[in-house]
C-alpha cells in the first residue's frame, strides 16, 4: 500500500490531501477558541490594507478576500489554511521531480517534509504568515530547479511570482532569492541563467506583487520592524559586545540543529550504511543547493553580528532549510546506490507522523488536564458569550487586544469588533453605535482580569468611559475544573459622552 502510494507525486498528493482533510475535520471538532494567530486573522479580515503591522500581508490578503465573499468562521479559517499548506507540499514535490531522476525519490521527498517540526507539526498547531512562506518556499525552489534544468518563460515568471509572495509573506524570504542568485554563480553551465532576458518580466512580475506593501512599509518602518528586532535581540538574555555575538551565533546553531536534527537522523537510520557512503556524493545541483545553505545560514551570522541579534528562532530558517529533504535524497541518488531497502524503511514514517501529530493536535486541547499547561484554546469563550449576552447584545465590540478581537469576532460575525488606533484613529464606531457597547479585556494572567493602563488610556482618548468594571471568570475547557480564566468587562452606552 504504501509503496504504491509513493511511486509518484500524484498518488502521494492524493494521500496528502486526505491528511489534510483529516486536519480539518479535527480543528473543526475542537473548541472554536482561537489560538492567537487565528484570533489575528479573524479580526484583520474585516480590513483590506497595504499592511498590518510587524507581519507581511499576503496571508492577511487571502483570508480577507475569503471572508469577504463567506463570512468568519471556524471553516474560513481552517479550510484555506490546510489547502495552502497542501500546495507547500505539492510544489515541494514538483520541485523534487526536477532534480531526482526517480519519481518514487521525489514522492517520498515530498512526503518527507512531514519530518520537519517546522512544516509537520508547528505549522498545523498555530502559524499562519509562516504557513504562506512555505508555500512562497517551495514555490520558489520549484521555478528555481525547472529554469537550471529547461528553462522557459514560464519557470521565470513561476520565481517572479513566488518572489514577490515570499517578500510579502516573511520578510526573511529575501534571504533566499539572494543565496540562490550568489549559489549559481560558480557554476559555468546555468551561470547563463542569470543574464537571461527573461529575468526581467520575472522581476517586474515580483516588483508589481510587493509594490502595495513597499509603499506602505517606508512610512510604518517602526511598527513593522520593531517586534522583530525586539525579539531577536533579546536585551534582557545578553548584554552588548562579544556576549551577545556568542549567544547569537549559539542561538543559531541550536536553531539549525533543531530544524535539521530529525530528518537526518530518520534518513540515516532508515538507509544506514547507504545514507553514509552518500555523504561524499556531488554534482552541480548538490553544490547549488549547499551552496544556498551555507550563503542562507552566513546571512543570519551576518545579523548576529551586524544587528545585534541574540535569538534565532527555528521557523526564522524556513526559506533557508527547507530545501533539506531534497538535498538527503538527491545525495543518495547521485551515490547510485540499491535505495530500495531503504526506502521501504523510510515509507512507514510518513504515516507514523501523521498519526503522531493528530494526536498531539487533539491532546494537547482535550488532555490538558493532564499535561498541567492550558493553551489559549482552551479558553471558554463561547461560556463567556452566553453569560454575557443573557440579556443584551452589544451593537459593538471594543477589545483590548487582537486574541480577545479576534474570538469576540468570531463569535459575533455581524458585530463591528475594534480595537483603539487601528487602522484609524481612536474609535470612529463609536460615537455613531446606536445601543449599548461591550468593551472586553484580558489581564497580564489567566486569573488577573486588571484592565492594562494603556488600553484603559486609549478608551478614553477615544471617548469611552467606562462606568462599571466587571469580571467574568470560567473554568477552562477540557481543564479538571480547578483552574479558571478572568475577562474584564463593561458595558457603555453608544455614543461620546
Amino acid at each position: 500500500m504504501l509503496e504504491r502510494i509513493t511511486k509518484s507525486i500524484t498518488s502521494a498528493s492524493i494521500f496528502l490531501a486526505g491528511y489534510f482533510l483529516l486536519n480539518i475535520a479535527l480543528r473543526i471538532a475542537l473548541p472554536h477558541t482561537l489560538d492567537l494567530d487565528e484570533a489575528e486573522q479573524s479580526f484583520y479580515s474585516q480590513y483590506l490594507l497595504a499592511g498590518y503591522g510587524p507581519q507581511p500581508p499576503f496571508y492577511n490578503w487571502i483570508q480577507y478576500a475569503i471572508v469577504s465573499v463567506t463570512g468568519i468562521s471556524m471553516w474560513v479559517l481552517s479550510v484555506p489554511k490546510n489547502i495552502i499548506l497542501f500546495g507547500c507540499y505539492l510544489f515541494y514535490g514538483l520541485a523534487a521531480r526536477e532534480v531526482l531522476k526517480s519519481r518514487s525519490l521525489a514522492a517520498v521527498a515530498m512526503l518527507s517534509l512531514i519530518t520537519l517540526p517546522q512544516v509537520g507539526l508547528m505549522a498545523q498547531r498555530e502559524l499562519t504568515h509562516t504557513v504562506a512562506l512555505l508555500f512562497a518556499t517551495s514555490l520558489f525552489l520549484f521555478g528555481f530547479f525547472r529554469t537550471l534544468r529547461q528553462p522557459t518563460i514560464g519557470s521565470y515568471l513561476l520565481i517572479g511570482i513566488a518572489t514577490g509572495i515570499g517578500l510579502i509573506s516573511k520578510y526573511n524570504f529575501a534571504i533566499l532569492p539572494f543565496a540562490a542568485l550568489i549559489a549559481v554563480l560558480p557554476e559555468r553551465e546555468w551561470r547563463s541563467r542569470l543574464i537571461d532576458w527573461r529575468l526581467l518580466p520575472a522581476a517586474v512580475l515580483a516588483i508589481l506583487i510587493v509594490l502595495p506593501h513597499a509603499l506602505w512599509l517606508p512610512d510604518n518602518l517602526a511598527s513593522a520592524s520593531a517586534p522583530t528586532l525586539e525579539r531577536m535581540t533579546a536585551e534582557h538574555l545578553a548584554p552588548a559586545g562579544l556576549p551577545r555575538i556568542g549567544q547569537g551565533l549559539l542561538s543559531l546553531v541550536i536553531a539549525v540543529l533543531g530544524f535539521v536534527a530529525l530528518p537526518i537522523v530518520l534518513v540515516a537510520a532508515a538507509f544506514r550504511r547507504d545514507f553514509f557512503r552518500s555523504l561524499s556524493s556531488s554534482s552541480p545541483m548538490i553544490r547549488v543547493i549547499e551552496r544556498m545553505m551555507v550563503i542562507s545560514l552566513l546571512a543570519f551570522v551576518g545579523v548576529i553580528l551586524f544587528a545585534g541579534a541574540s535569538d534565532i528562532h527555528e521557523r526564522w530558517l524556513d526559506p533557508c532549510l527547507l530545501v533539506l529533504s531534497i538535498y538527503l535524497f538527491l545525495k543518495l541518488e547521485t551515490a547510485d546506490l540499491d535505495l530500495s531497502a531503504g526506502l521501504a524503511r523510510f515509507r512507514p514514517v510518513v504515516p507514523v507522523f501523521m498519526v503522531v501529530i493528530l494526536s498531539i493536535l487533539l491532546f494537547r486541547i482535550v488532555g490538558i488536564q493532564y499535561i498541567g499547561t492550558y493553551t489559549r484554546t482552551n479558553v471558554p469563550f463561547s461560556g463567556y458569550v452566553t453569560e454575557l449576552t443573557a440579556t443584551r447584545k452589544p451593537v459593538l465590540i471594543v477589545a483590548g487586544t487582537k486574541f480577545v478581537a479576534g474570538n469576540m469576532r468570531l463569535e459575533f460575525p455581524d458585530i463591528p469588533v475594534v480595537i483603539p488606533f487601528f487602522p484609524g484613529a481612536g474609535v470612529p464606531e463609536y460615537p455613531n453605535a446606536k445601543g449599548p457597547v461591550l468593551v472586553i479585556w484580558r489581564g497580564e494572567t489567566a486569573d488577573d482580569p486588571t484592565i492594562s493602563p494603556g488600553f484603559a488610556n486609549d478608551l478614553v482618548r477615544s471617548g469611552i468611559h467606562l462606568q462599571e468594571l466587571k469580571t467574568l471568570t470560567l473554568p477552562y475547557l477540557f481543564g479538571d475544573g480547578k483552574r479558571s480564566f478572568s475577562i474584564g468587562y463593561s458595558w457603555v452606552e453608544g455614543g461620546a459622552k
